[in-house]
């Protein structure tokens, strides 16, 4: 049975030689992200790769009379009836066409340093400090990727954006802010991610010791510690992407309003810039959208993920066996 089998083990080969970080689980890495972003759902492992405009939107800390909602499903009916069926999805196929190599590296690095980390650490254990560490070194190698498809993104998801196309964006932004306006958030997307996949595969690893202690390939076990750990994870660090949603957008009306000239950069002036907006609560503005995005994002990512690393597995060990 499917649900019998072993094909997880944290920081153990379950009989499998290479079980974590081997070639058999690099090749099903593409389709993890084919099943995230083909879906029509946020579907994503880290805390900014949401594709709709809703949190985006809701993020905005000087919006348009015309772009104020107050709840995710209030943006959601908005927007479609005021700006078409299909607008809440503007800029996902940038974050598509990232998401396959970001994903590829991310994992590929999380299973092999996670191994390598566990040995060490706990002499072929589970370590949630190995898992953390892991999780924020893979984080490196996918925002590198995905930071400048998130700042295309969130500008063509503002409200009355006047970038027709990904491309006419990209060519707009680097003619008149040049090629570091795609990286101007790296360093508070990092800020935020690596606290978020910490959070996130710590809880993750937590909720399989709970629910899934043998560590089989157990699809209902992988969706509820997915969701919850996508949770955890975007509640906590709310802060940090809105201030990322701020430099990446780089608000006219918000900064005008707190005399901010030219273009704003840095962790600690978004920080700064926020506060001044709105204060304590500024810092938590679309936190019911993220967790609520997160939650299916996170779930659906793991499933996907655990459903190709068993399959491909199964497959190899099945080779072997035959030869």
């Amino acid at each position: 049975a499917v649900g019998g089998c072993r094909a997880r083990g944290a920081g153990r080969e379950d009989g499998v030689k290479g079980g974590s970080g081997g070639r058999s689980h690099q090749l099903g890495l593409p389709w993890v992200s084919a099943g995230e972003t083909g879906w029509p759902l946020p579907v994503s492992p880290s805390a900014g790769d949401t594709p709709f405009s809703q949190p985006t939107r809701m993020q905005s800390l000087q919006p348009d009379p015309k772009a104020q909602y107050r709840s995710v499903y209030e943006a959601l009916k908005k927007i479609v009836l005021t700006e078409g069926f299909w607008r809440p999805l503007r800029g996902i196929n940038v974050t598509m066409l990232g998401a396959g190599p970001a994903h590829a590296m991310y994992f590929a690095c999380y299973e092999k340093m996670k191994k390598s980390l566990s040995d060490t650490i706990q002499h072929g254990g589970n370590s949630h400090l190995a898992n953390g560490i892991a999780g924020s070194v893979a984080t490196l190698l996918h925002d590198a990727v995905m930071n400048p498809a998130e700042v295309v993104k969130q500008r063509m998801q503002m409200f009355n954006s006047p970038y027709k196309s990904v491309l006419a964006c990209v060519r707009t932004v680097q003619k008149t802010e040049g090629f570091s306006a795609f990286y101007r958030s790296y360093t508070t997307q990092l800020t935020m991610n690596v606290p978020f996949q910490a959070i996130h595969f710590i809880t993750y690893e937590f909720m399989q010791e709970q629910i899934n202690p043998h560590r089989e390939y157990n699809p209902r076990s992988h969706i509820v510690s997915g969701a919850v750990a996508g949770a955890v994870a975007a509640a906590a660090t709310t802060p940090l992407d809105v201030c990322k949603t701020l430099l990446n957008t780089q608000e006219n009306v918000a900064l005008s309003s707190v005399n901010i000239s030219g273009h704003l950069s840095g962790m600690v002036n978004a920080f700064k810039t926020v506060y001044q907006l709105g204060g304590v609560s500024g810092y938590f503005r679309g936190v019911q959208a993220r967790v609520i995005y997160q939650m299916p994002s996170t779930a659906i990512a793991w499933s996907v993920y655990e459903f190709f690393k068993y399959f491909l597995t199964k497959h190899k060990l099945e080779k072997r066996t035959s030869l």
